[in-house]
């Protein structure tokens, strides 16, 4: 079965620990619904933006946590 996790990076791509730690999904749509409920703790804890992957395939990002970044994007 797959894993869906989430990386949390600076805005120059570092990885960063998050200030939340998430579980590993077990579907896009729930790995999906997390970052969209906790993006603004994430946000303050330090992450600029995220990136999705199943397993060790990045599936989309990086997605800025920032929302005049996502506003304009």
């Amino acid at each position: 079965m797959a894993a869906w996790t989430w990386r949390f990076e600076k805005a120059d791509g570092t990885e960063v620990q998050p200030a939340l730690t998430p579980e590993e999904f077990t579907t896009q749509g729930d790995a999906e619904s997390w970052v969209g409920e906790f993006w603004k703790e994430l946000a303050e804890g330090g992450a600029d933006q995220v990136s999705l992957f199943e397993d060790t395939n990045k599936i989309y990002g990086p997605m800025s946590l920032h929302a005049q970044d996502a506003a304009q994007g």
